[in-house]
């Protein structure tokens, strides 16, 4: 364990501590200082150089100290922290990282992120996400002075994603319910397919959140890691409703589960013995899958399917068939914005637009029998 004092904005010095490795992987002193090196720790933890020919590396330490660190203004989940942290270690610093960061051409960096899509096979939606890091690391850095100028903002790339989510309707959605015959397994596809809850939120659920009186479920926490975690967005952090229904399996369930009380999980794992939710991915690869093929539906080996395709399928549906208010849909979702439910959660539907086409027709007065 590493620990150093930094200076906050008020101007008040507070202890930190820093992980490093294991006493038996690092048992001498110099083996540690070494591993220090190696995870830029002491780049974050050391008093920044002046501006100038700051190398690239340092200034994407510098972002993650200042972004993530005791001063940031907004705080991170987990998962965001451990994403930038992989984008950075990953892919910038190895490609940039010892090269002056004031020299670095927007040509050269557009050129570098169209070759991890043609060379290495990144999507542009992930290829956009690394752009933005690095984007953010400049602003940064010129906020603080280290550098003075964003090569990034002259950098194009796509973002549009060639990923299309398969969409199930209702009947398929009770073909993989009947080939459940776990009460857990078909209760969290029932809860997941009639509340859109992210999987994370699912196995993050506890009885208490299970408000029977109010009609609603409260979500205020998704599981990663291994352990309670903020929401993905502030939108995210709110209820989803409770039908009638919904509540009678739920409460079934309840009177069948061995972890039944208040601070229990909904969907435990059996093999933990309660002390945590069910695997997602174990659960999906073993039970999920298998019943949606079962159900007869196309999935390809290696196409993704899961429980957020039940999120995408409940969406499409109440836009599509059900004539619900997208904004309603939007509440239901959670969304912050309401055009990620409609370009990313809703599909086009081919009898919609049929029958769109056909008022035009009616209304135009042709039809099959109008002579040319």
């Amino acid at each position: 364990m590493l620990r150093y004092r930094v200076t906050l904005a008020d101007g008040r010095r507070v202890e930190h501590n820093a992980p490093v490795g294991l006493l038996a992987v690092l048992p001498k002193e110099s083996d540690a200082r070494l591993e220090v090196d190696r995870l830029g720790l002491s780049v974050r933890i050391n008093d920044s150089p002046g501006p100038g020919r700051v190398p690239f590396h340092f200034l994407a330490e510098h972002y993650l100290k200042a972004d993530f660190g005791a001063d940031a203004v907004r705080p991170k989940s987990v998962n965001t922290t451990s994403h930038v942290e992989h984008v950075v270690r990953a892919y910038l610093v190895p490609r940039f990282g010892d090269e002056i960061a004031e020299e670095i051409k927007p040509l050269d960096i557009q050129r570098w992120l169209k070759s991890l899509h043609v060379n290495r096979g990144l999507a542009w939606p992930t290829i956009a996400k690394i752009r933005g890091t690095m984007r953010r690391i400049y602003k940064i850095g010129v906020l603080h002075e280290h550098v003075s100028k964003n090569p990034v903002l002259r950098v194009e790339t796509r973002s549009k994603s060639d990923y299309k989510a398969i969409v199930i309707t209702p009947a398929q959605t009770l073909a993989i319910l009947h080939s459940l015959l776990s009460p857990l397994h078909f209760t969290l596809v029932l809860t997941c397919s009639a509340t859109a809850l992210r999987a994370s939120e699912m196995l993050a659920l506890r009885w208490a959140d299970v408000l029977w009186e109010e009609e609603r479920i409260r979500i205020s926490k998704r599981w990663a890691k291994g352990e309670d975690g903020a929401t993905k967005t502030e939108a995210s952090d709110g209820y989803v409703p409770l039908h009638t229904v919904l509540a009678h399996f739920l409460r079934e369930w309840r009177s069948q589960t061995p972890y039944a009380a208040d601070g229990d999980f909904v969907f435990p794992s059996i093999r933990a013995k309660g002390r945590a939710p069910l695997s997602a991915s174990i659960f999906v690869a073993d039970h999920l899958r298998p019943a949606a093929k079962k159900a007869g539906i196309d999935i390809r080996d290696g196409q993704r399917f899961g429980l957020h395709n039940l999120r995408h399928s409940l969406s499409n549906w109440l836009v599509n068939k059900a004539k619900i208010e997208p904004k309603t849909v939007q509440g239901i979702l959670r969304h912050s914005k309401i055009q990620t439910t409609l370009d990313l959660y809703t599909q086009e539907d081919s009898d919609e637009t049929r029958a769109a086409q056909g008022e035009y027709l009616m209304a135009l007065g042709v039809s099959m029998n109008t002579v040319q």
